[in-house]
């Protein structure tokens, strides 16, 4: 390899509850490094075999992991549970401890199971292997490498989320995406305004460090930034969440109207995937206020600093802060 690979005790990624702010900083600052000087991005992972395990399904995050192990240099491997022995009934704890006999240097999983990284991470280490665990979203909890790119695409408009409000609308219960958002912006600083239904927005998300605001266009008349989420229907059970879908899009959705109301400088994210006509109009979605396709290009890079400090690539941390 072109540069000396250590690893460490705390190189999974399995959250960002467990992250300082001066992690998320340091990831950040990276991130925008391999971003913008391409020509310091070396083959620091040649050689090394990275995994995607992906139990769910996937666009945006699998690509995006997959061109970053490639930009460092590394061999991707893409195992899905469909092609797998996990149709044979194969656990996902004797699924970890195979790959871990193979002697991976990161896997990066998908589940659909909140929990699945950390347990994959100790299957790993029961047979002594050191590989890393990137979590790529584990059901309703986490999705941490969407809240890094998140958070470097409003560091791009803002400089700064310290005191900032940021507005986080639509299936909040469902979502591992504004779980991790919740953490990161909190512990950067901001304010974060949660909206929709009583159904998808439950009380019990105040604890974590939101306001729950029902009427979303107080949240629209005062946030930096709107991410609009979509409606997970299948992760519903039960009776369903609202009285029907045109009267979500009228109550919650981001209609070309509605976004009129924004402050001038604000605008528009989406983690994606979208429903077109339902959370977001399509005009607001591919409008001038929309920063969708530049985190999507954001994905790139942050997981490209994610998966340097997953494998402790020599120096990485020592980037100056955002």
């Amino acid at each position: 390899m072109s540069t000396v690979l250590l690893r460490r005790a705390n190189q999974h990624l399995l959250g960002i509850e467990t992250l300082s702010a001066l992690d998320i900083r340091q990831i950040l600052a990276r991130a925008r490094i391999l971003r913008d000087a391409p020509e310091q991005v070396h083959g620091v992972m040649a050689g090394v075999p990275v995994i995607t395990l992906f139990y769910e399904s996937s666009t945006r995050t699998r690509v995006s992991f997959e061109m970053a192990a490639q930009k460092l240099g590394a061999s991707t491997i893409s195992i899905s549970a469909s092609s797998s022995s996990v149709t044979k009934g194969e656990s996902l704890w004797d699924t970890g401890r195979t790959l871990a006999s193979m002697d991976p240097g990161v896997i990066i999983i998908r589940h659909s199971s909140p929990g699945a990284p950390q347990l994959l991470a100790e299957a790993m280490e029961s047979v002594g292997n050191g590989a890393a665990v990137v979590n790529a979203g584990d059901g309703a909890h986490e999705h941490p490498t969407q809240a890094l790119l998140d958070a470097l695409t409003l560091l791009d408009r803002l400089d700064s989320l310290e005191g900032r409000t940021i507005g986080i609308i639509g299936d909040i219960a469902h979502s591992r995406v504004a779980r991790s958002n919740l953490f990161l912006l909190r512990k950067l600083g901001a304010r974060v305004l949660l909206g929709g239904p009583r159904s998808l927005v439950p009380k019990t998300l105040e604890p974590l460090g939101a306001r729950i605001v029902r009427d979303v266009d107080e949240i629209i008349e005062v946030a930096d930034a709107v991410m609009m989420l979509r409606v997970q229907f299948e992760r519903m059970q039960g009776p369903p969440a609202f009285p029907s879908l045109s009267d979500y899009t009228r109550t919650y959705g981001l209609t070309a109207a509605r976004a009129r109301r924004m402050p001038p400088q604000a605008f528009v994210m989406h983690p994606g995937p979208m429903n077109r006509g339902i959370e977001i109009d399509p005009e607001v979605a591919d409008g001038p206020t929309s920063v969708v396709a530049h985190q999507v290009r954001n994905g790139v890079a942050a997981r490209m600093a994610v998966l340097e400090r997953a494998m402790d690539v020599d120096g990485w941390s020592s980037s100056k802060d955002l």
